[in-house]
C-alpha cells in the first residue's frame, strides 16, 4: 500500500483538545470487521462485548514529562528539547530531539529552569548526527535521584503538537492510563486512557482476565512516514516486554477459543512482534521495529480498541491492518459525519473480527 492511501480530510475542529469529563464516558464506535456492521455506544458499554475468560491486554508503560524548554548559551535563543531515551545513567546522557534543530551545534550549552527558585540544569550537545536527533550530556553535580527529580520537575507533560493549547495541571494525570507502572514512554498508549476504575472492576466481576505487556512508546509510532512505498519505511525501535504470565494468559485464551482484545496499536505491535509458528505468544524482552500496515494477517488478537487517528499516521495504518483498509476508512467517514472526536483525547473504536 502507498502512503497517499492514508490521507483523508480531518477538519481541525474534530480534534479533541480536552479529554471527556469521565474516562469511560467517551463515545465508542463498534465495528464488525467482516460484516461491516457499525454500532454507536458509550465507552463504559464495552463490558457488553466481553465474556468470562476473555483476555484484555493492556500496555502498562508510564509517560514521563519529556518536554523541556530552555535557552541557548550566548544568544539566549529559545530551544525546545524532547527527551527520547536515556542512554547512560552515570554520564547523564540522553537522546533528544531539538527544535529548532538547525541552530544547535556540538559543544553548544543549553540552559533549563529558573535560577530564582534554584531549579536549573545545563546540558552540552555532544553528538549532532544520530538518526534520532541529538545527544545531550546533562552537567549535574548531585546524585542520580536528585538529577532525575530536577529533570522531571523542569519537564512538561508531552501532549502531541496537534493538541493546540497550553499544557494544564489536569493533563499530568489524564495523559496517562490508570494502570501505568513502568516509566519510559514519551507518549501515552491512548486507547487505554478510556478505562476507569469502575469499568475495570465491572470487567473483573464478569470474569474477564487482564494481561499486561510493556511497550515504551517512543517516536517510532509518531514519526512522519516520508516514503510513498510503505515497505521502505524504517520504524524506530521501541523497548518491549512480555512476561511468562502474560504469554500464558493470552495463549490459554487462544487455546480455549476465547477473545483476546488488544488495547491499542502498541499492544497489537508488541503481541505481533513475538509470535511462534503455532500462532501463540512467546515471552520476550528486547526491542521491536515491526511496522504493521495492510495487507497483514493478524496472528494473536481478534478484538482491538483504538482511538480515531490522524491522516497519514502510523497508528492509522496499524488499525487498518487489523480492521481492513476499506472497512476502517468507511468507519472513519461515519465518525466524521457523526461528530466523533479524533486524536489523543478523542473517542474510541472497538473492532471485532466477527469471523474468528
Amino acid at each position: 500500500m502507498k502512503l497517499s492511501q492514508f490521507k483523508y480530510n480531518l477538519p481541525e475542529d474534530k480534534i479533541a483538545l480536552y479529554p471527556a469529563k469521565n474516562r469511560d464516558e467517551s463515545r465508542l464506535m463498534v465495528v464488525y470487521k467482516n460484516s461491516g456492521k457499525i454500532e454507536h455506544r458509550t465507552f463504559k458499554d464495552i463490558v457488553d462485548y466481553y465474556n468470562e475468560q476473555d483476555v484484555v491486554v493492556f500496555n502498562n508503560t508510564k509517560v514521563f514529562p519529556a518536554r523541556l524548554y530552555g535557552n541557548k548559551e550566548k544568544t539566549g535563543a529559545k530551544i525546545e528539547v524532547f527527551l527520547l531515551r536515556e542512554l547512560s545513567k552515570e554520564q547523564r546522557l540522553w537522546d533528544v530531539l531539538v527544535d529548532p534543530a538547525r541552530k544547535i551545534r556540538i559543544g553548544n550549552k543549553l540552559y533549563f529552569g529558573n535560577e530564582e527558585n534554584g531549579e536549573t540544569l545545563v546540558a552540552e550537545v555532544i553528538d549532532n548526527t544520530t538518526s534520532r536527533g541529538r545527544t545531550l550530556r546533562f552537567l549535574f553535580e548531585g546524585d542520580y535521584d536528585e538529577f532525575k527529580k530536577t529533570l522531571y520537575k523542569l519537564g512538561e507533560t508531552p501532549l502531541p503538537k496537534f493538541i493546540k493549547r497550553q499544557v494544564e495541571p489536569e493533563d499530568e494525570q489524564r495523559y496517562q492510563t490508570l494502570y501505568a507502572k513502568h516509566e519510559g514512554a514519551v507518549a501515552a498508549p491512548t486507547a487505554g486512557m478510556h478505562f476507569s476504575r469502575e469499568l475495570l472492576k465491572r470487567m473483573e466481576i464478569i470474569g474477564v482476565n487482564f494481561a499486561e505487556i510493556t511497550l515504551h512508546v517512543g517516536l517510532g509510532n509518531f514519526n512522519n512516514v516520508d516514503v510513498e512505498d510503505l515497505t521502505k519505511h524504517k520504524m524506530d525501535s521501541e523497548k518491549i516486554y512480555i512476561s511468562d504470565e502474560a504469554a500464558q494468559n493470552i495463549n490459554q485464551a487462544k487455546d480455549n477459543r476465547r477473545n483476546v482484545c488488544a488495547v491499542g496499536t502498541t499492544v497489537l505491535r508488541t503481541l505481533e512482534s513475538s509470535v511462534s509458528t503455532t500462532k501463540r505468544v512467546k515471552p520476550y524482552e528486547g526491542w521491536t521495529n515491526k511496522f504493521i500496515f495492510p495487507p497483514y494477517e493478524v496472528q494473536i488478537p481478534n478484538m482491538m480498541i483504538s482511538n480515531f487517528h490522524l491522516p497519514l499516521s502510523i497508528p492509522l495504518m496499524m488499525v487498518s491492518a487489523f480492521g481492513g483498509y476499506e472497512q476502517i476508512f468507511e468507519a472513519y467517514n461515519v465518525a466524521l459525519k457523526e461528530n466523533y472526536r479524533f486524536g489523543t483525547y478523542g473517542d474510541a473504536m472497538l473492532i471485532i473480527d466477527d469471523e474468528q
